[in-house]
């Protein structure tokens, strides 16, 4: 059976608080939009929304000042956590504890030995003082032979005839206090009923293990056990209410492992007055084999539950039975947890961790962070940024539009205004385009009327009322911008050395932005994209993410440039090719079509490529070329390309390369516009 949940289970006594808005409380709301902010880059250099949530999940990010924490600080925290409680305890104070308290009975009945002696001396009885002096002498005796082991000590004192009342009711409500210490080791937590235990009520705890163990053996022998009629027979045992016989299970199987981790971490002679004791105290042996046997059953059910950790305490604050059981849930909790976290790849199976139990034992800023980290999917598909498909993710056309919007920001953010302009045109016409301002209309003008500035313009001058009569001076026109449609190719060195040396991301986010400021704000323009290694091919808008190297060897400009040309051939339009490179070319196409490698570059190459720029050239296509941290021969080779086409060069690196690439963008674009 695999564990459902991670300690998802019902509370007992839950209260919540709620209080008006002050100021300072504190929390924030992660959007999809954030998350998609955030994991731009990953999923540019990629294109895997699987793995960009993995990693998102792994580090965690910050957000307007909050941190989200990732599993890795948890796992840090996790540690840290068991690593206090082992540092801190002392294993012996289970039994220290214990000890002080029998000691404490023993105490208490010699002191009432010692009082009635007196009071027979007192009497002046000598029958009485002789008689009361051998009881005594026995008595003293019987307590002085009492053996050291804890077990000895509770059996011989359950055969003891106290002559104390107070010691007889203190001995009394330990033993009462054991037995239901050791039967939460069973059962999650004992009901206000069940606390103060009988003959009667352990019969029926007994009936209960053997009905549990029966429903157990059904279920193993593929039958459906009756959990209602069970839960209606002993639901008092189980005052958290569980709803389903498997809630049921787990719990108690979670008790179990960690009293089975506390035996582990033991020494032997620990182990064996442990086991005396429980012997001791809970003389009933077919309870006894009840338990047992549901311990086994529960084992086997649950495998994974580690019942064989055990753990090494050096810490000396001394370890009481009573919260012992709790220290040892808390790091099965701990370790359980650890292994769910390094395991975890879907933020939607954070919905199996019980978030209020990870508040209990991380505190506030871990469960919140993973509560949020539990919604991110869920966010990200509600906005329309993913969809699921046969189990795993995929990138909508929302998402990849948003992708190329967070890179267009990004590289805008880091240009100075005064570079970049306004982007306005120097004239107006009688395009399509609205610029967004207006102007009086005057004879000639085509009659594109704003009418609310007309209707102003009408009422201002009439002084208001109705209805409003309009004149010719009142007419407002909206201004348009005379378009020029213009064509990019983007090439895209795919060489090894731009993975290398981290240079793909920002190339790749350069045309991510390219093509959003393009659908953005030139909807007409066309923007084409050409891969190239050994060989080159056409990249779609939507492939772009997840576009790699492919680890193949190569700098084949020449087909790059030859496909650029062909795909510009079917445009119109101002035309330019941007060139993105941080090597000299290196292959060719051959006459009958198959790429040819060669390093250093041979002559046959060069030629090859340059004879495709001059095509270029003659076609009226500039080549602009980026290049990523150049090699003298690459800059020499580079210039010649601008000599004969007239393009221009830009030595560059990964840091600047979209300031340079955008801003050149755009002004080319101004330049032909304004030359109209």
């Amino acid at each position: 059976m695999v564990l459902g949940k991670w300690r998802k289970k019902k509370r007992k006594n839950m209260y919540y608080a709620y209080s008006a808005w002050d100021g300072t409380q504190t929390g924030f709301e992660v959007t999809a939009d954030d998350i998609m902010s955030e994991m731009s880059d990953d999923l540019m250099y990629n294109g895997d929304i699987n793995s960009a949530l993995r990693r998102l999940m792994q580090s965690g990010f910050d957000m307007d000042g909050e941190r989200v924490q990732g599993f890795r600080e948890m796992l840090d925290r996790l540690r840290q956590e068991r690593e206090e409680r082992l540092e801190n305890y002392d294993l012996d104070g289970i039994y220290n504890e214990v000890n002080e308290e029998l000691q404490s009975v023993v105490d208490k009945e010699k002191k009432s030995l010692d009082q009635l002696m007196e009071q027979a001396a007192e009497s002046g009885d000598e029958r009485r003082q002789k008689i009361t002096e051998e009881t005594i002498t026995e008595r003293n005796l019987q307590l002085d032979m009492i053996p050291q082991d804890l077990a000895g000590k509770v059996r011989e004192l359950q055969k003891y005839e106290f002559t104390s009342t107070e010691a007889r009711e203190q001995f009394e409500d330990l033993m009462e206090k054991l037995r239901e210490q050791l039967m939460q080791r069973y059962l999650d937590q004992l009901s206000d009923e069940m606390q103060d235990m009988g003959t009667e009520d352990f019969e029926r705890l007994k009936d209960m293990m053997s009905a549990l163990n029966k429903m157990l053996e059904q279920r193993a022998n593929g039958e459906e056990p009756d959990f209602n009629s069970f839960m209606e027979e002993f639901g008092d045992f189980f005052p958290e209410n569980p709803s389903t016989l498997d809630e049921l299970l787990e719990v108690m199987a979670q008790r179990m492992a960690a009293a089975q981790a506390m035996m582990n971490s033991m020494s032997p002679e620990q182990q064996q007055q442990l086991q005396d004791l429980s012997d001791q105290l809970l003389e009933d042996m077919d309870l006894q084999w009840q338990m047992s046997q549901l311990a086994q059953n529960l084992q086997e059910a649950f495998p994974d539950l580690g019942w064989q950790q055990s753990y090494e305490f050096s810490g000396d604050e001394p370890m009481a039975m009573g919260n012992a059981q709790n220290v040892f849930e808390e790091l099965g909790d701990l370790d359980a947890l650890e292994r769910m976290l390094s395991s975890m790849n879907n933020p939607a199976s954070l919905a199996e961790i019980d978030i209020e139990r990870v508040r209990e034992l991380l505190g506030d800023d871990a469960a919140n962070s993973l509560d949020q980290l539990s919604e991110v999917a869920k966010q990200l598909e509600e906005a329309g940024y993913i969809e699921s498909q046969e189990g795993r993710y995929e990138l909508t056309p929302r998402a990849m539009r948003k992708i190329g919007q967070q890179a267009l920001s990004d590289l805008f953010r880091k240009l100075d205004k005064d570079r970049l302009g306004s982007h306005d045109l120097q004239h107006e016409g009688i395009g399509h385009e609205r610029d967004f301002s207006t102007k009086p209309y005057e004879f000639g003008d085509p009659f594109n009327l704003d009418i609310q500035k007309t209707v102003r313009n009408a009422i201002k001058r009439t002084g208001g009322g109705t209805p409003v009569e309009l004149t010719p001076e009142d007419f407002e026109i909206e201004r348009t911008e005379s378009l020029v449609r213009s064509s990019t190719v983007l090439m895209l060195d795919l060489s090894n050395s731009m993975a290398w040396t981290g240079r793909l991301l920002p190339a790749k986010k350069v045309a991510m932005a390219l093509q959003s400021l393009i659908s953005m704000q030139y909807p007409r323009d066309y923007l084409g994209i050409v891969g190239f290694h050994l060989y080159a091919r056409e990249i779609e808008l939507h492939e772009l993410p997840e576009v790699t190297t492919g680890y193949m060897q190569g700098t084949n400009m020449h087909h790059a440039l030859m496909l650029s040309r062909q795909m510009l051939a079917k445009q119109s339009g101002t035309k330019q090719i941007i060139m993105v490179t941080d090597g000299e070319p290196t292959a060719h196409i051959d006459r009958s079509g198959n790429p040819y490698f060669d390093y250093p570059p041979s002559q046959y190459t060069i030629d090859q490529t340059l004879s495709e720029v001059m095509a270029c050239t003659r076609e009226g296509i500039r080549i602009n070329t980026f290049m990523l941290d150049p090699e003298p021969a690459l800059s020499q080779f580079i210039e010649r390309i601008t000599e004969m086409n007239g393009g221009r060069a830009f030595f560059t690196n990964r840091d600047n390369l979209g300031d340079y690439l955008l801003v050149d963008f755009v002004e080319h674009r101004r330049r032909h516009i304004s030359s109209r």
